[in-house]
């Protein structure tokens, strides 16, 4: 018992300063927080987002002390070539890439009858199609150095349904499923897979569309954010396929 307690106290946790991060939906919300807590650990985080201007370059944004910093990248995610070749951008602009979080997501609330076919496309485009492409491309990258870890945010809608979001469940099931899949292919590569199934946020995406929400409900994407920097701060011998992570208060998840 003593040896295994030994062991245990010299496991040290993987280092995030150097490492090189892509955050899709990067510009707010959850996306921007977790931008801000990879960056205050010291990596060099690339927030991608179509709310940026599209542009061949990688912008220059906030420096944190320790030496991290965050830097803006233009990119339209249901795009899978512009997709693809962000993150060859990224590779090529500094010399590798170690992590990605594939955190962009859309909805459309909508009953079925009345959900078009072009919304059902957007939705799943972003939410399901385009961590695939992603996750494919980084994945090349990663095996190739033996190393890395992709992270999707899934959400309770993951989990159970409610009415009109059908297209929004559709996606995030089937974005659950991709990153079980993912895991068990990729761990045998040396590159780690974790959905972070996350529960209700004071973030524009619920709070822009549904004013009325009691935001007492709901938690700081900080708050998932840093879990989301604690499974990337796992030991290089662990790794966690899924956590769920919901307000003490959370109404979507019993």
């Amino acid at each position: 018992m003593e040896e295994t307690r030994g062991l245990a106290a010299t496991m040290s946790r993987t280092e995030l300063t150097g490492k090189i991060a892509v955050v899709t939906g990067g510009a707010r919300g959850l996306g921007a927080e977790i931008c801000a807590s990879l960056a205050a650990a010291g990596s060099t985080v690339v927030a991608a987002d179509r709310a940026y201007e599209v542009s061949r370059e990688i912008k220059g944004g906030r420096t944190f002390e320790g030496g991290g910093q965050i830097v803006e990248m233009g990119l339209d995610i249901s795009d899978a070539g512009e997709a693809a070749a962000g993150l060859d951008r990224v590779a090529d602009t500094y010399g590798g890439l170690d992590i990605l979080v594939n955190n962009a997501g859309v909805d459309v609330t909508k009953p079925i009858a009345e959900l078009d076919i072009d919304e059902w496309d957007r939705v799943m485009g972003t939410n399901l199609r385009a961590p695939f492409v992603l996750s494919r491309a980084a994945l090349r990258k990663m095996r190739e150095a033996g190393s890395g870890q992709i992270v999707n945010i899934c959400s309770t809608a993951a989990k159970r349904t409610w009415p009109n979001a059908a297209v929004y469940h559709a996606s995030k099931w089937g974005l659950l499923g991709f990153t079980h899949a993912l895991h068990v292919e990729a761990r045998q590569v040396g590159v780690k897979v974790t959905a972070v199934v996350a529960g209700g946020m004071r973030t524009p995406f619920l709070t822009d569309r549904f004013p009325e929400i009691d935001q007492t409900t709901l938690q700081d994407p900080a708050n998932v954010a840093e879990v989301v920097r604690f499974v990337l701060s796992l030991p290089a011998e662990t790794v966690i396929p899924e956590v769920m992570v919901v307000p003490m208060r959370e109404t979507s998840w019993p």
